[in-house]
């Protein structure tokens, strides 16, 4: 048995999980580098060993120093015993299964999933996989008013988005809102209850949901059971709310109460183990999707909340909102997070800072990149992957088009910084998941971080760039018109890491589309002869020229350039 080879799987999420009734799908990493050729046997766990079933598994790609391979398998009866089998091209070869690795099939032992029950798919609302997101700082979009967003929809309809998630409306001392005065009234600054209603029912006419922020891992100091426990200390029925380590309760020269991040004294940090806050942010939750008929809730710093809180969120908001949408904000990987019981998808900060590396920056190549890409997604189910907020700047970042100015390489750095953020948009729009627009990145805004990032949005045309926010027009247009860009496989293609360019498929069926991105200042090109059939007829739909030859077929991307062959 070669000894150098590493292997790993594990029964379950995100290694092995249900697709589908009675499909289940199984992932495998191996040592990358080996060229290993995988296939997985497997039966009814009640069958007697002998009875499998082999399956030849696809090899998705290198994510580094491991490679992943995955395969479906169906069972009718939801039980299932599999084991793999894995063997380089000099016909070495070992079994794999619970007990290890073996060249004895019966010593490797055996995986088993039990049991596929129907509650372990994670259902998404139907409406969640065609979405393109558009997030909005509401006192810096318009106005700084919910009328003004509302007045800003058909502006939206037109970019073609179809999902609205603002920052918090609540009533906040603050300008971002973020430490809560009042869960059940709309911030003077922005307006009223009937204000958000009118925006929730004019966005709904144009086809657009609405998604609000919600703040429950801490509150302000001006919220009522907080304040209730600085007048009252120990005698407030309120004390348990919170985690105050002293009384009476100080917030100068330092709170002696947690806090959000470090001694922030106006936003102590919820108990929401307790019982009592649960139920009121769970009703909190429930009655703003009641009154204003809102479609989902993103959920700040949720990692810092017990888990299990989280998952009685997600079963009573699920329970009698069936369509809701949940988004965890986590800034790291967030699997943990998404196996079905606590959120739908969360903000992938983690593969914005891969594309902030390729195309902004530039300094790592299209391998580094693919590898990444592969990583994350490896990390998480199909269901929670096909819910992610794919994001490429937010409130909390610098905007995307000031880090292509400020990196790059050499002397250019400046002058292809828009046509680097076109392809980091071109890839944000043909990946899987759900992109999601920072307000103001369509029309060229920049700035740095907080409050930079946060300016008001530029409505001024001639302040606009409105090239870019055309091609922010014509990506969202073939995503919407194109079922293969929304719901098809990603694979890898090609990485020319000495040219700095990439492919990736997106595939249903027979159907494919295959994107290509020259991250460089030279012209690329590509023979596609090693890609196609003799009958292929290949259509750039970003121009809508064709590609046919009986010969050598030889495409050209220019410099910056890219192309998304149908």
């Amino acid at each position: 048995m070669p000894q150098s080879w590493f292997v790993y799987h594990t029964s379950e999420d995100p290694f092995a999980y249900p697709v589908g009734t009675g499909t289940l799908k199984l992932r495998l990493f191996t040592q990358a580098g080996q060229q290993l050729s995988c296939t997985v046997i497997h039966s009814d766990r009640y069958d007697s060993p002998g009875q499998e079933v082999p399956l030849q598994m696809e090899r998705i790609g290198s994510a580094g120093i491991y490679e992943i391979h995955e395969a479906i398998i169906q069972t009718s009866t939801r039980r299932s015993r599999y084991l793999f089998h894995i063997a380089n091209a000099a016909g070495q070869y070992v079994w794999y299964g619970e007990r290890g690795a073996s060249e004895n099939r019966e010593r490797a032992g055996s995986f088993q999933y039990a049991y596929l029950h129907h509650s372990e798919a994670l259902k998404l609302p139907l409406w969640s996989q065609d979405a393109v997101t558009y997030q909005i700082y509401p006192s810096s979009y318009n106005g700084g008013t919910l009328k003004g967003i509302t007045d800003k929809i058909p502006y939206l309809q037109q970019l073609g988005v179809n999902t609205i998630y603002m920052t918090p409306v609540f009533e906040s001392p603050s300008e971002h809102k973020y430490n809560t005065s009042d869960y059940y009234k709309i911030d003077p600054a922005f307006g009223d209850v009937d204000g958000l209603k009118t925006l929730v029912s004019e966005a709904h006419r144009h086809g657009i949901k609405v998604i609000l922020d919600a703040v429950f891992n801490h509150s302000g100091d001006q919220f009522f059971a907080f304040k209730d426990v600085m007048e009252k200390g120990e005698q407030s029925p309120y004390k348990d709310w919170f985690f105050i380590r002293s009384f009476p309760v100080t917030q100068t020269p330092a709170p002696n109460y947690e806090t959000f991040a470090k001694a922030e004294a106006h936003m102590p940090k919820l108990n929401m183990d307790h019982p009592d806050t649960a139920k009121y942010m769970i009703e909190v939750a429930k009655y703003w999707i009641r009154e204003t008929a809102i479609d989902g809730w993103r959920l700040d710093v949720a990692n810092e909340v017990n888990p299990a809180f989280w998952s009685r969120f997600r079963q009573e908001l699920k329970s009698d909102f069936p369509g809701i949408l949940l988004i965890g904000e986590i800034m790291h990987a967030s699997g943990p997070w998404l196996r079905g019981d606590q959120f739908d998808g969360g903000m992938n900060y983690v593969l914005r800072d891969a594309v902030l590396e390729f195309f902004a920056e530039q300094s790592t190549g299209p391998d580094r990149f693919m590898e990444q890409v592969l990583h994350q997604e490896a990390l998480y189910n199909d269901q929670a992957n096909s819910a992610m907020f794919q994001l490429i700047g937010s409130h909390d970042t610098l905007r995307f088009l000031t880090a292509c100015k400020e990196g790059g390489r050499g002397w250019d750095r400046e002058s292809t910084a828009i046509q680097r953020m076109r392809l980091a948009v071109f890839f944000q729009m043909t990946y899987i998941g759900i992109p999601m627009i920072y307000y103001g990145d369509e029309v060229g805004m920049e700035g740095a971080t907080d409050p930079h990032c946060r300016k008001a949005m530029v409505w001024q045309e001639q302040a606009q760039n409105t090239a870019l926010l055309k091609w922010y027009q014509e990506l969202i247009f073939l995503r919407k018109s194109c079922d293969i860009l929304r719901k098809g496989k990603f694979r890898p293609w090609f990485t020319d890491e000495v040219r700095n360019a990439f492919g990736y498929t997106r595939g249903m069926g027979q159907e494919k589309i295959g994107l290509i991105i020259n991250n460089s200042p030279n012209v690329y090109e590509l023979e596609l002869d090693a890609y196609r059939s003799d009958k292929d007829l290949l259509t750039d739909l970003l121009s809508g020229a064709t590609f046919k030859s009986t010969n050598k077929l030889i495409v050209s991307i220019e410099p910056f350039g890219c192309l998304m062959l149908y």
